[in-house]
């Protein structure tokens, strides 16, 4: 097997939840993958194109209660309204099961060593799913299943779960609030939807200390996010030892995305993703599984997920995240990446 073997997880069926015209959260933005998959700019990059499984009510139970998934499945073969943001059309709930269980099927690749690491592109997303609660278009928390499922089923022990969406991963934090082995942390801008990721949220009880929140304020692109990727964050999960990283890769902290503040590029994108691949070799045998959230700008999401593939398959690469704190200065970036660091004593 070649030493990086990139596996995508590509779910065209998922195409088929449609939360109606207008929709942010439109077929398109999968469609935006599936077009950037056939075109020469990943002709050279040693993808392996495959499919996952739909989650069975098993997995979807490790992390919501059973009145939620009633409720969603009862949404099969009907447009109906859950939320404010969160439409579904007839199929929505079968490709909610499928994009979960692509999540699980990657996790279960990477684990057992099948693939080196893997994308998983499928809808709807899933950070913003509470336990007992859909919201910010999300039915299902595709990456908190992935997690459980990695804990109960294959056994590991220390999960990192990084979210980089403009918008807090709510739900992903709520499922994880107080447990020890699952390590999340977030950077979003602040404030924006849904309100939640303050710096001193940091979990309760045997959780305490594995969220970290990185609230940020619209205007920040790639300087900014490459000191925060490539110094900070490998810090703490180094210090978290983790046997798989999973990332909620939200490509709305791209210029111009419509829902969101930040003026990421691709370069940005790279940075981003080759620090979190690095931290993953350096930690955990390069175990990292990539899952698609936001991005909601046709441009910005295919730079993104274009130069996430280029990070994970190594042909784009970053310099060793255990560089110094900040290597240069950025602002108030610098002030707030040093109480963070005294905050969470990293």
């Amino acid at each position: 097997m070649p030493e990086r073997r990139t596996g995508v997880y590509l779910e065209p069926e998922t195409l088929l939840h449609d939360p109606g015209a207008g929709h942010a959260e439109a077929p398109w933005r999968l469609q935006t993958v599936i077009d950037l998959l056939r075109s020469r700019k990943v002709q050279n990059l040693p993808l392996v194109l495959t499919a996952g499984r739909d989650a069975a009510e098993a997995d979807l139970l490790r992390v919501h209660s059973e009145a939620h998934v009633q409720r969603v499945k009862a949404t099969k073969g009907l447009r109906v309204a859950l939320d404010a943001d969160t439409q579904t059309s007839p199929q929505s709930y079968d490709c909610a099961l499928r994009a979960a269980g692509s999540a699980i099927s990657a996790v279960e690749a990477v684990v057992r060593g099948d693939l080196h690491n893997a994308f998983v592109a499928a809808r709807p997303p899933g950070h913003h799913a509470e336990p007992d609660r859909v919201m910010g278009f999300c039915l299902f928390n595709n990456i908190a299943i992935a997690a459980q499922y990695a804990r109960q089923i294959l056994g590991l022990q220390r999960i990192a779960i990084v979210d980089f969406d403009v918008h807090h991963g709510n739900g992903t934090e709520s499922a994880f609030w107080y447990d020890p082995h699952v390590l999340f942390i977030s950077t979003h801008q602040a404030p924006l939807y849904p309100g939640s990721g303050q710096l001193s949220d940091v979990g309760e009880g045997l959780g305490r200390g594995r969220t970290l929140n990185l609230p940020l304020s619209a205007g920040h692109g790639d300087a900014e996010y490459d000191a925060i990727y490539g110094a900070l964050i490998p810090r703490v999960l180094e210090r978290f030892q983790p046997e798989l990283i999973l990332v909620s890769a939200g490509y709305d902290i791209a210029e111009r995305d419509p829902l969101g503040g930040m003026v990421v590029t691709y370069d940005g994108f790279a940075r981003i993703a080759g620090h979190l691949v690095n931290a993953a070799e350096l930690l955990c045998k390069g175990r990292i599984v990539f899952c698609l959230e936001g991005g909601y700008s046709p441009e910005g999401l295919e730079e993104g997920v274009l130069a996430t593939l280029e990070a994970m398959t190594g042909a784009v690469t970053v310099s060793d995240p255990r560089g110094p704190l900040v290597r240069q200065p950025l602002g108030d970036v610098l002030g707030y990446l040093e109480a963070i660091r005294e905050f969470h004593d990293v």
